[in-house]
């Protein structure tokens, strides 16, 4: 796993490079040592994968908050197992250098092994840029309801540069709130 700085503040592309020969290819997806370099104490708790069928679907952008808005302790490794996707990430942690500012990855499975580590006090979506796609998300916290949170993926206030028209957002993504104009960041 190769670690490459963003302009955001401990959001980081990762790089995996496959090996292989005459029978095929092996990649390592995860090592905990490894992300350990760049998010120490992260562990992965859970493991998601989501089908997404049409192109121009944006799911996103989600991110979860305890109460009084503190976030709770969930990172995420993000990978496109099928199709194309652009992947967005949102600082909204309290005190960073970069909070709401947001950071965009093309991703697709034959990208050689581009994924991206989002941590904690992020928001995350992505965007659908074919048909039939599949996402892999590694987590360090569990799925927990009460704390779930997001934001209109057409913020003005963001104004992420979505590369298709948006359309298919669920009902839940259609009624995520937009930024605050007094936003301070969510507490990680």
């Amino acid at each position: 796993m190769i670690f490459h700085a963003t302009p955001l503040a401990d959001l980081f592309e990762i790089e995996t490079r496959p090996r292989g020969d005459e029978r095929g290819q092996f990649t390592r997806y995860y090592c905990e040592q490894a992300l350990a370099q760049v998010s120490p104490g992260a562990r992965v708790l859970q493991i998601n994968h989501s089908f997404t069928q049409h192109a121009g679907t944006v799911r996103g952008l989600h991110y979860q908050a305890a109460e009084g808005g503190n976030a709770a302790c969930e990172g995420k490794l993000v990978r496109c197992l099928r199709g194309r996707v652009w992947d967005v990430a949102v600082d909204l942690r309290r005190g960073s250098p970069t909070v709401g500012h947001w950071h965009a990855v093309e991703m697709h499975a034959e990208a050689g092994g581009r994924q991206l580590w989002i941590p904690p006090g992020f928001a995350h979506g992505f965007q659908a840029l074919c048909d039939e796609v599949e996402m892999l998300y590694l987590y360090t916290a569990a799925y927990a309801p009460a704390q779930d949170a997001g934001l209109r993926f057409d913020d003005p206030t963001l104004a992420v540069a979505w590369p298709l028209p948006a359309r298919l957002l669920s009902p839940r993504d259609q009624a995520l709130p937009l930024l605050q104009h007094d936003f301070e960041g969510v507490q990680v």
